[in-house]
């Protein structure tokens, strides 16, 4: 099918490029005209403006949004909004919070123009292992947009299957799922990424503690210097604790072994904060999670090998552009 999408960042572009290579054909803009240039040379067609976007898109449009989430989002939503139609599909694929596309859904239902959220997980590795696709939305809206959702996705790939799940019905298994109506997608997306600090810093601390275990402080026959990069990689075949994270972890590792190269400055995105205001809401206790993000903060004062392994991470799998250290 044809489609537009807006912001070619680092997932964005491999999004079309994916979407391309899977029969689709995208109508592409972004604000830096190199970015649109470069996927022009590469198949797809280009806009000058988000209004020249849409005049050249066939009825129902659909415009897949892939930009900063905030004020960046905001703006491209309704300016969007004023140039579509009664029918046409808005999707937005980046980090929102979910109670705003609660009311930009609920906005743009008046023009008739249906409002789409679908939290998007798969880091610049998506354009070949596919995007994990959590999506909000009405049933009509997704069934036209199911097409795209489907491309994107991984598949069942050669994941084992879940016994038994090959009896229930849906899509979850091939990567991509509609968890509910509009807000819903990205709400889901909000949680994975608040489980995600709490992943990503058990890992940390557990490398932490293996690395100052040659520390002087301890008992001289209790020192080990171990060796983490090969520990990680030793982990990835057949623990209990594999994942991907521990996957990327490896590679970095594998790389700089002192990851010197990241100085335990961690950012947080804002989905973290906005999970344990959720939590607090429903009365929820989240230990795990309210202390990933907090440790977050205090990276930005004191660094440890576990603020590296974090950075390291973020680098890895969102190619999140991590301050260097200067030793």
């Amino acid at each position: 099918m044809e489609l537009g999408l807006v912001g070619l960042g680092r997932m964005g572009a491999n999004m079309v490029r994916r979407l391309e290579k899977g029969g689709h054909k995208c109508t592409v803009f972004d604000m830096n005209a190199e970015n649109v240039k470069k996927l022009v040379s590469e198949g797809a067609s280009g806009a000058s403006s988000l209004e020249d976007l849409v005049k050249q898109l066939p009825t129902p449009r659909v415009v897949w949004v892939m930009v900063p989430s905030g004020k960046a989002t905001e703006g491209t939503v309704q300016i969007l909004g004023h140039s579509m139609s009664e029918g046409d599909i808005i999707i937005d694929g980046g980090n929102s919070f979910y109670k705003d596309d609660i009311r930009r859904a609920a906005e743009l239902k008046k023009k008739g123009i249906h409002y789409v959220d679908a939290g998007t997980s798969g880091g610049v590795w998506g354009v070949e292992r596919g995007y994990c696709l959590m999506v909000g939305a009405d049933e009509d809206a997704f069934s036209v947009v199911e097409p795209i959702m489907k491309t994107l996705a991984p598949g069942l790939g050669d994941i084992e299957r879940t016994p038994g799940y090959d009896k229930v019905a849906g899509t979850a298994e091939q990567g991509y799922l509609r968890v509910g109506p509009p807000g819903s997608g990205h709400f889901v997306k909000m949680i994975h990424n608040g489980i995600e600090y709490g992943v990503m810093q058990a890992y940390a601390e557990g490398f932490d503690i293996l690395v100052n275990k040659k520390s002087n402080k301890l008992p001289e026959e209790e020192r080990y210097d171990l060796n983490v990069r090969d520990i990680a990689e030793l982990w990835r075949r057949g623990s209990v604790i594999g994942s991907w994270l521990l996957d990327l972890t490896s590679m970095a590792l594998t790389e700089n072994a002192s990851l010197a190269n990241y100085t335990g400055i961690v950012e947080d995105s804002g989905e973290g904060r906005w999970t344990i205001n959720a939590a607090i809401e429903e009365s929820v206790a989240v230990e795990v999670l309210a202390s990933a993000l907090f440790t977050r903060f205090r990276s930005r004062i004191e660094h440890t090998f576990a603020e590296k392994v974090l950075s390291a991470m973020r680098s890895k799998f969102g190619g999140h552009i991590e301050l260097p250290s200067g030793g």
